[in-house]
């Protein structure tokens, strides 16, 4: 329990940036399945849109802090691999 002024400050802080946190993460999760569904489904132009919107939605949110820019690198990399092979083929 926060005992003094400034640490019940940053109680109150910690708990609204958790919760915008954890909506953000929840709707970049959103975004990256329908990607990779759209990816996985074969329909080009579907594929194309939403892995473009998982790409915006995941440097957004390593920009926001909400992940590491590693992770939403390697992420992009995947999707962009998996929508490549599936145009090859």
């Amino acid at each position: 329990m926060a005992n003094h002024p400034s640490a019940e400050k940053r109680n109150r802080q910690r708990v609204v940036r958790t919760e915008r946190n954890r909506s953000a993460a929840s709707a970049l999760r959103t975004s990256i399945k329908k990607a990779r569904a759209a990816v996985a489904g074969g329909d080009a132009a579907k594929a194309k849109s939403s892995v473009a919107s998982a790409e915006k939605a995941l440097a957004k949110a390593a920009s926001k802090g909400v992940i590491h820019s590693r992770t939403a690198s390697r992420t992009t990399s995947r999707i962009a691999r998996a929508l490549a092979k599936t145009a090859k083929a």
